[in-house]
């Protein structure tokens, strides 16, 4: 969730490649088994990154303000995307396609650079994340969201909380009640 601010001087040479649109709450962007086609800049709002697990939505992040979404391994590699993306805010966004990613990144080397890590924050966060499903309880997972992602709790629904916490809506309303 803590990701490389968008506004950079590197990720401004994107900017001509952009194009804005503004979307409504609980936009589907991306669908599970789809082929990513777009990256997203989020001027304003907030995204999330799910998966579907028999019917049941499991969040797995969630993005805002001056932060890059996208399913970077279907956009890269024309792979079905392993996850959705969805807005949970009306957002205003910036989007930039396959084909103008890679002229930009082309011709300007350092975006390579800007890229790199940019993955490797997200592999970062998605292996803390696992890791404290791994060694946490549902306590602690949220004790530590409330510390490192104050602005999570108090911008997005408990339903998509719980989710991402592993646990039922019921179990995060009696986890709260004990704080």
């Amino acid at each position: 969730m803590k990701q490389k601010n968008v506004k950079s001087t590197s990720w401004e040479i994107f900017s001509p490649y952009f194009k804005q649109i503004e979307v409504p709450a609980k936009t589907l962007l991306l669908q599970e088994g789809k082929v990513s086609r777009k990256m997203y800049f989020i001027e304003k709002g907030c995204l999330r990154t799910w998966i579907n697990n028999d019917g049941k939505e499991i969040t797995t992040q969630f993005f805002f303000e001056s932060q890059i979404v996208s399913s970077i391994e279907s956009f890269r590699t024309n792979q079905p995307s392993l996850y959705s993306i969805q807005s949970l805010e009306p957002c205003i966004l910036q989007t930039i396609s396959q084909k103008e990613f890679q002229d930009a990144i082309e011709n300007v080397p350092e975006l390579r650079k800007e890229l790199e890590e940019h993955l490797f924050q997200r592999l970062l966060q998605g292996q803390k994340l696992f890791l404290s499903y791994l060694k946490n309880t549902p306590q602690q997972r949220y004790e530590e969201l409330i510390e490192n992602y104050p602005h999570i709790v108090k911008r997005v629904p408990q339903h998509y909380i719980a989710s991402y916490l592993g646990i039922t809506s019921v179990s995060l309303s009696r986890i709260r009640n004990r704080q």
